[in-house]
């Protein structure tokens, strides 16, 4: 009697460990699908965008533009981070026009208004950052056509005023 009263007892315990052991799992795994951080401060891009499209789209601007994250976004000092919701630097608000120029342009050209993504952004069909950047953040005076004299021939002599529409070919920057 007294051993089915212990092996009753171990029953029991056991069973209420594997209880609590699957409970706390239960939970870590809702905390871990919790803690990923909510955007914050997005004013040109989907709302309810999740956080790893959200890291494909800033990605591919900053391959885009040759640069690393803290180009666009501010350094918190007192956390040592960065601080993407805020809107410190003047780039970070730059790259919201350029965008929303993007998305003129194709609407207006391209008509890719009907044509989004799984997550409301524009498909890449059309004109994005890369088509005038080429990996290079800031586009220098140099590489466009110069004032005064007028663009160089294009197609059949006449000046297009674009790089890659018949203007000047880049110049390249001299040490």
């Amino acid at each position: 009697m007294t051993i089915m009263l212990i092996n009753k007892k171990i029953f029991i315990t056991l069973g209420l460990l594997s209880g609590i052991v699957v409970f706390a799992s239960m939970t870590s795994i809702q905390q871990a699908q919790q803690e990923e951080p909510k955007p914050v401060n997005l004013k040109v891009l989907p709302k309810n965008i999740s956080h790893k499209d959200l890291e494909r789209v800033m990605g591919n601007w900053a391959a885009s533009l040759g640069v690393r994250c803290n180009f666009c976004h501010a350094r918190n000092e007192e956390t040592k981070k960065t601080d993407f919701a805020s809107d410190a630097k003047p780039e970070k608000e730059m790259a919201r026009h350029m965008y929303l120029m993007a998305a003129k342009i194709n609407k207006k050209y391209f008509k890719v208004d009907s044509q989004k993504d799984s997550i409301g952004m524009m498909k890449l069909t059309s004109v994005n950052c890369y088509t005038c950047h080429h990996g290079v953040a800031h586009l220098e005076a140099a590489t466009w056509p110069k004032r005064g004299g007028g663009p160089g021939p294009g197609p059949g002599g006449q000046g297009m005023g674009a790089p890659g529409m018949g203007g000047n070919p880049p110049m390249e920057k001299k040490p």
